[in-house]
């Protein structure tokens, strides 16, 4: 008897092989603040054997001075002594800049029949040289090993902006060892979207126009700026957050069942998604999008400035801060199905969500009203879980029935909390699983949507609304929801 009945259902942990992760922007705070935190856990719980944890910067820190960084970063982390200690014994720091002389330094460090993960925690600017550099010094192709390299957002301002970057990190790198991060797809519930549509068979068969009246996708932040004014005025809501964050989960939400699960099955159904959505143009622009930006007003009880009176933002800026669209997906499954995208900084609540709203049933054989029948929502932040409301009778004498829901939450139903994003995303990177990263043909699908948009924008053709700070948003965009029919949800 070869298998084992005792081992149903056990997972084999995956681990990745010898590697060293290099950091560029080693003392930044993407670096301190998310990636030391989360390769810790990761080591904590035993993911890794053999291993280095290279800083890049231009600080002058010893190995030693690195390390004490590195552990600051970590403290926070219930652990042992024994644990901070042996994870930080694996960091390594290599002084340099952005030329030829000092990548050498850091190919000396590399130990060369170990793969290397390349991650590019610095600006957007940084990452034409940093990659020219990598190859040209032998090190984005190393022959019996695997090199990769990881590239946050913003990817490119514009698609053309995207598309010279695409093609510049392909001089040296394959498309299977590009991985532009999103952090928002390494989230459970985000992950969730699927398993739970195509894992489940009450669900499928209603998954399209016949039975879903629309889908709503929110992501609301309290916080303002804060010190990324520069990046924001060249930015604004639609490049920062709809381009990427909220076009992945549509397509997530919207794309056909996949032939298998594996990176390029889902990536070829998503990016059929983009490439069919309806474009936006001069005709439909007042109608189909809204854009605003916060004035002053109160976040958790104190006063925070306007967007305008912000440091590093200009006094006249008519940079957006609240971003929203009516968006159509052309196909037979979503015909005339609307999904309305908001999103916005400095509103009432931190909450992202995506709310999938079936139709009423034809005929109305119980008392009561309402404009739609069950509503399904997927929460990715906070409280990450599911909720399905469905209508059920009143106990009692008298013909009364009331909405009710039936929730399920990660952190009760698992007894355990959800790892952090960037726990699954940094394992996935180390194992060259591409599923959860977005593909070139992908932003550029993306980035084809969104570039009408910002030109329409720029040249006024949409007012540009103000809402105070701690509230829902514009008030105007109440109008958007009446046009199909509904009202958003409340923040």
């Amino acid at each position: 008897m070869n298998e084992n009945p005792f081992a149903e259902g056990l997972v084999i942990p995956r681990r990745p092989v010898s590697f060293s992760l290099v950091v560029f922007g080693a003392s930044g705070d993407l670096a301190s603040r998310k990636l030391y935190p989360a390769l810790f856990s990761l080591y904590s719980q035993g993911f890794f054997e053999e291993w280095h944890l290279i800083g890049f910067g231009r600080r002058p820190w010893s190995d030693e001075a690195f390390r004490q960084e590195v552990q600051k970063a970590i403290q926070g982390i219930p652990a042992s002594t024994q644990e901070y200690e042996g994870f930080v014994s694996h960091a390594r720091y290599v002084q340099g800049d952005l030329d030829e002389s000092s990548f050498l330094k850091l190919k000396n460090v590399l130990r060369p029949e170990w793969d290397v993960l390349y991650y590019c925690a610095v600006p957007p600017q940084q990452y034409e040289p940093i990659t020219e550099l990598l190859g040209r010094t032998g090190l984005s192709r190393r022959p019996g090993t695997h090199a990769r390299i990881v590239v946050e957002k913003p990817f490119g301002r514009s698609g053309s902006e995207a598309d010279r970057l695409n093609r510049h990190i392909a001089q040296y790198f394959d498309e299977t060892e590009i991985f532009r991060i999103d952090h928002y797809l390494g989230k459970e519930t985000v992950q969730n979207i699927a398993t739970f549509r195509l894992g489940n068979t009450i669900f499928e068969p209603l998954w399209n126009h016949h039975y879903i009246h629309h889908v709503e996708i929110t992501v609301a932040e309290t916080v303002g700026v804060e010190r990324r004014a520069a990046y924001y005025e060249q930015s604004g809501a639609l490049r920062d957050m709809v381009q990427n964050h909220l076009l992945q989960l549509l397509a997530l939400v919207a794309m056909e069942v996949p032939t298998s699960f594996t990176s390029d099955s889902v990536r070829d159904e998503k990016v059929k998604v983009l490439r069919s959505l309806r474009p936006i143009d001069r005709r439909t622009v007042q109608e189909r999008t809204l854009r605003a930006q916060y004035g002053s007003g109160y976040i958790d009880g104190e006063p925070v400035p306007a967007y305008r009176e912000e440091p590093g933002v200009a006094p006249d800026s008519t940079t957006e801060t609240f971003a929203a669209l009516t968006a159509y997906v052309d196909t037979w499954r979503w015909a005339s199905v609307p999904f309305l995208l908001r999103t916005g900084k400095r509103l009432s609540r931190r909450l992202s969500e995506i709310a999938v709203y079936f139709k009423a049933p034809p005929v109305a054989l119980f008392p009561f009203r309402s404009e739609w029948g069950n509503l399904l929502v997927f929460r990715i932040q906070p409280d990450e879980g599911l909720t399905l409301y469905v209508h059920t009778k009143v106990p009692g004498l008298q013909d009364r029935v009331r909405r009710v829901s039936m929730d399920f939450l990660y952190g009760s139903g698992f007894s355990q909390p959800s790892p952090d994003a960037y726990e699954r995303l940094i394992l996935d990177a180390l194992l060259g699983d591409t599923t959860l990263f977005t593909r070139r043909d992908e932003v550029e699908a993306s980035w084809a949507f969104i570039d009408p948009i910002v030109k329409l924008w720029e040249e006024n053709r949409v007012p540009l609304y103000t809402y105070e700070a701690g509230s829902a948003g514009p008030a105007e965009i109440t109008q958007m929801s009446q046009t199909i029919g509904s009202r958003w949800r409340p923040l």
